[in-house]
């Protein structure tokens, strides 16, 4: 006698069958199982964001401290971009440029904890609009935390700090 398919919920598939399962509790568990991989992507995200910021802070600190040190000018900085970009030719983020604002942010927060509390919690161009556009460190915290709470996107955060 040949093997039926189950036509109904509640039989189970001959074993060694293929079966498509289109029950409630399968559409359900499929459900959580996206909510939960999102969720995990976007945790993985953000303490990938974490961690660079937390990079750009250190390396800002290092610059600062090896140009009071070493008597070291600001054409160490284009320096280290050539030789960084030479070094880790797929990363992005070792501009001039970049590595300027790197040292700014260090020295706009001397203490590592500010930054992992507020400013390491929200993208590197936020943190550079409220470099540029801020010069009291209050302010900047203050709209650090507003973009964090509230998810501002740059350009939110660039209307909230003119108007």
């Amino acid at each position: 006698m040949p093997t039926q398919k189950p036509d109904s919920k509640n039989q189970k598939p001959d074993s060694g069958q293929a079966s498509e399962v289109h029950t409630d509790a399968y559409v359900a568990f499929l459900s959580e199982l996206k909510t939960r991989i999102r969720t995990a992507q976007l945790r993985a995200i953000h303490a990938i964001n974490t961690e660079v910021i937390l990079l750009y802070w250190e390396v800002g600190q290092d610059i600062l401290q090896r140009q009071v040190s070493e008597g070291w000018g600001s054409k160490v900085i284009t320096r280290l971009s050539k030789d960084l970009k030479r070094e880790f030719p797929d990363m992005k983020g070792f501009s001039t440029r970049n590595l300027n604002y790197m040292r700014k942010f260090a020295e706009a927060y001397p203490d590592r904890a500010i930054v992992q509390r507020c400013a390491a919690q929200i993208p590197w161009r936020h943190n550079q609009v409220l470099l540029e556009k801020l010069k009291d460190r209050e302010k900047r915290l203050w709209y650090a935390q507003q973009s964090l709470e509230s998810g501002w996107s740059r350009d939110i955060l660039i209307m909230q700090i003119e108007s």
